[in-house]
């Protein structure tokens, strides 16, 4: 199976303003909490997280990180995400589209958070790759999926899979629950 097709995005959010209800999901703000509660540090230099979709996860983040780039490609997303950010100077809002629009920055902390599983193995293999040439040694990279059954490419566990391959990085953190996996890998040398 292939990626998945960027206008079932544009279908999505034709529909919803917030499709997966992460603003008033009890299951998204615990899903928060404890991907919160994942990170080894309690400051980042400079963050990167694509597919920040309306901004929710964004805001919390915002607190911990001196520089956080919030990326989507749904400009309805982006605009509530704007909205939901603009009190916090230290984030940027960018429409993004990864692999092929990937920052040349160097990020301490990448969060991929329900957007791993979109990509087909192969991509997301070359997005993970772009994540370690990104990061320098003791970087973080947290991923968090739900682990349900879907028509994308991958599982939830299985883009885990994927990204736990990559020899550059080691898992610190391994939270499973019936829902969703969260994991923290560190960027090694």
């Amino acid at each position: 199976m292939t990626s998945t097709a960027r206008e079932y995005f544009h279908t999505i959010y034709a529909a919803s303003d917030d499709p997966w209800n992460f603003a008033t999901s009890s299951y998204e703000q615990r899903k928060y909490a404890l991907t919160l509660d994942s990170l080894r540090n309690e400051h980042y230099r400079n963050a990167f997280e694509p597919g920040c979709s309306i901004g929710v996860l964004s805001e919390l983040l915002a607190s911990r990180c001196e520089r956080l780039l919030a990326t989507d490609i749904i400009p309805s997303a982006l605009a509530r995400a704007t909205r939901r950010l603009e009190k916090h100077r230290n984030v940027v809002v960018e429409q993004r589209a990864i692999p092929e629009a990937w920052p040349n920055d160097t990020f301490d902390l990448v969060v991929l958070s329900e957007v791993a599983y979109y990509f087909d193995a192969e991509s997301l293999g070359d997005i993970v790759s772009l994540v370690v040439r990104s990061t320098e040694p003791g970087s973080h990279v947290v991923g968090v999926h739900w682990r349900g059954d879907t028509d994308y490419p991958l599982t939830g566990d299985g883009a885990h899979e994927v990204i736990n391959a990559h020899l550059k990085l080691r898992r610190m953190v391994h939270h499973l629950e019936k829902e969703f996996v969260i994991d923290l890998w560190e960027r090694v040398e």
